[in-house]
């Protein structure tokens, strides 16, 4: 704890960290899976213009990124907290844990949801590794903008 900082200080710092790191990673993650699978309908020859792949995302943002926060926070909870608990006492490791913390939670979250799912994968844009990797890239950039947040 800093000595400049009461403590109720330092944690509203760290939770509007978290909750910007977790709207990055959210959208990112949304808009991801919504090109992702309008890019599959364009493959089958349907043509999508740039006005609805607009509309699209903003609705998607809308009703799926909710669905989608929720994921990314029951992975980076416990995430974080290894992250917090490995990265004590060294300041240095924090740079690169949290944000490998962050998009490994991320694939480990969306695996186990597969594996419960009644469909084959929750999330479609999943289904390739290129698509799963996509998505956890948004998770890490969180991470690496919680690390920057809370320095």
């Amino acid at each position: 704890m800093s000595a400049s900082k009461p403590l109720t200080a330092l944690w509203r710092q760290r939770l509007l960290a978290f909750g910007a790191a977790l709207l990055l990673a959210t959208a990112w993650g949304t808009l991801v899976q919504t090109q992702i699978n309008l890019t599959a309908l364009t493959s089958l020859g349907v043509e999508v213009p740039l006005s609805v792949r607009a509309r699209t995302s903003a609705q998607d943002l809308a009703g799926f990124g909710p669905v989608y926060a929720g994921i990314v926070l029951a992975a980076w909870l416990p995430a974080f907290g290894m992250a917090a608990w490995l990265a004590r006492g060294n300041a240095a490791r924090r740079g690169w844990l949290y944000p490998l913390a962050a998009g490994v939670g991320l694939v480990v979250a969306i695996r186990v949801a597969d594996a419960v799912a009644p469909m084959p994968v929750l999330i479609d844009a999943t289904r390739s590794t290129a698509g799963l990797l996509a998505m956890a890239l948004g998770a890490v950039l969180g991470g690496g903008l919680f690390v920057r947040l809370t320095r």
